[in-house]
């Protein structure tokens, strides 16, 4: 019997919970750092310490959305103001530095990249400029994260220069970042700045660094790139498993690519939802060859025509 379209099973979300006894005779806040807080970066000329990946936080989560979450605007029309995946990959590329945790969030999980966090006070910090000045603005620096990483600047020092703006809405743009940005800090526990923090793709917290030395910048990359890599094998477990549950790499006819689920599919036309919950539409014939092989093959094995 031929069918016309089919809806793929509701995403799951799976959560792991990670729990520890402690010793009722041993106060562990007395011997090591809390879990995640990795070592206040040394000067090398007093040899520095190795920063061993792990001692990492708690997952944040992605906040996936089960499909029986989802609530249509139009009962008639449920897929009407789903989004076109070729306006998502036709976006241009922002600049190095996310301002958004969220589109930092989704970039890395479609990109497969870990992120790199930096928590600044650009206004009063010398250590922050220092830190600016000395790394994360060299052209190697910025080249090599570029393959490797999505970076994400949380800036305490706000300011809306918009000058579009009223001064009534500068007011409340900046107290709306403020707001952002101490719910950010308090989150990832941020104490003081620079503060360095590298995830994978999923949000897991791989290690954090506190301060930094003027002069250490090979010494600091060293243990970005050390982290870097951590967090690159720590994400592809959790891509295995979110493969193993039906999701793939997309890509359009030029080349950018997302990381989801084929949620349904009717007629020639896709809805796509990624981890996040997040769900895009797109036709069939704006996909590449490799995912129009990958569609035939599942509509020959439901006896789709």
């Amino acid at each position: 019997m031929k069918h016309s379209c089919f809806v793929l099973p509701a995403l799951i979300t799976v959560c792991s919970v990670v729990s520890c006894a402690n010793d009722a005779e041993i106060n562990l806040e007395d011997v090591i750092p809390p879990p995640g807080v990795g070592p206040k970066i040394r000067d090398s000329a007093a040899g520095g310490v190795r920063v061993n990946p792990g001692g990492n936080s708690q997952p944040l989560p992605l906040n996936l959305t089960p499909q029986e979450e989802i609530v249509f605007t139009d009962p008639d029309d449920p897929d009407a103001g789903i989004p076109m995946l070729e306006s998502l990959m036709a976006a241009p590329k922002r600049g190095a530095w996310e301002e958004s945790e969220t589109i930092a969030r989704q970039t890395a999980v479609r990109e497969g990249k870990p992120i790199l966090i930096w928590f600044t006070d650009s206004a009063r910090s010398p250590l922050c400029k220092v830190l600016s000045d000395e790394l994360f603005s060299n052209p190697e620096f910025d080249t090599w994260a570029a393959e490797n990483l999505v970076r994400l600047r949380v800036d305490t020092n706000v300011s809306a220069d918009d000058t579009k703006l009223t001064l009534d809405e500068k007011i409340t743009r900046e107290t709306d970042i403020k707001a952002y940005v101490a719910r950010l800090k308090k989150r990832y526990r941020i104490l003081g700045y620079p503060s360095v923090l590298i995830l994978n793709p999923s949000g897991e917290v791989i290690e954090r660094l506190r301060g930094y030395n003027r002069g250490d910048a090979d010494y600091f990359l060293g243990l970005i790139k050390q982290n870097t890599i951590a967090a690159q094998i720590s994400s592809e477990k959790w891509r295995k498993d979110l493969q193993a549950k039906g999701y793939r790499n997309w890509r359009g006819v030029s080349g950018r690519k997302v990381f989801g689920k084929l949620f349904s599919y009717s007629k020639g036309t896709l809805i796509l939802i990624e981890p996040g919950g997040e769900r895009f539409r797109t036709q069939e014939n704006n996909l590449s060859k490799e995912d129009r092989k990958w569609l035939a093959d599942q509509k020959e094995l439901r006896g789709i025509e």
